[in-house]
């Protein structure tokens, strides 16, 4: 079998062989899961992927961080076909993500889902990594956005000292923040001028516990916006200039 050596010589040299069998087996392991969750589906409802592949009309769509510990099926207990879902690092909602707003447009105007759920996680890395003066490479980039609120909320932030805490303390605000931008996009505005049975809310999800915690924020009208941000039912052309 091959090895990689160390150029230094101060570690010793790793087996080529076994980390591709180690990589395999984990890989296999994926695919022997699947074959097993898709009989276990079956022997419970012969029916179960027969109905599956006849559509979905999820009454949620999840909005949620990318962390391997928070799938959305698994934190709310439902089945296939119950949850949309959008994942990014830090449970980041900005104007300028068409991935994120494709989804939000998708998910509202033709699934018709009653729900748009920000849902963040206490120890999240990448809100970590926000609050630090710290470089990690392109992910800098879309760190900014949790920067930003981190500057919004300075002056409580800063007077936590415990680094937990004033992490954690930073999740909730971000979650926060994060609903009052989706409830901003035009999607949402709009589909509030024809629909009474859409609402935004805000959860945080504690890993050492599995629960979650509803932050209090839902939404189902524009109102507390702000002037600027709450659009009327006319559309006008901006003036060129």
């Amino acid at each position: 079998m091959s090895t990689i050596e160390n150029k230094n010589g101060s570690k010793p040299a790793v087996n080529a062989g076994s980390i591709k069998l180690a990589q395999s087996a984990s890989y296999n392991k994926l695919k022997t899961n699947n074959s097993e969750w898709a009989a276990k589906c079956t022997a419970e409802d012969p029916e179960f992927f027969t109905k599956l592949a006849q559509g979905q009309s999820p009454e949620v769509l999840w909005i949620g961080c990318s962390d391997s510990r928070v799938p959305a099926n698994e934190v709310t207990g439902t089945a296939p076909g119950e949850v949309f879902v959008h994942r990014n690092i830090a449970n980041v909602c900005v104007h300028s993500d068409m991935n994120m707003l494709s989804v939000l447009d998708y998910a509202v105007n033709v699934l018709k889902v009653k729900h748009v759920i920000v849902a963040g996680h206490y120890g999240c890395g990448g809100v970590a990594a926000a609050l630090s003066n710290k470089q990690f490479g392109i992910i800098d980039n879309w760190l900014r956005h949790i920067k930003d609120v981190y500057r919004l909320h300075a002056n409580e932030l800063d007077r936590i000292t415990d680094e937990k805490a004033r992490v954690n303390r930073l999740v909730e605000l971000n979650v926060t923040e994060q609903v009052y931008n989706i409830c901003k996009t035009s999607i949402i505005q709009n589909a509030w001028m024809n629909r009474t049975d859409l609402e935004v809310h805000g959860w945080v999800i504690d890993i050492s516990s599995g629960l979650i915690k509803d932050l209090g924020v839902s939404s189902s009208n524009p109102h507390s916006l702000g002037y600027v941000y709450e659009f009327d039912n006319n559309t006008e052309a901006v003036a060129a200039h």
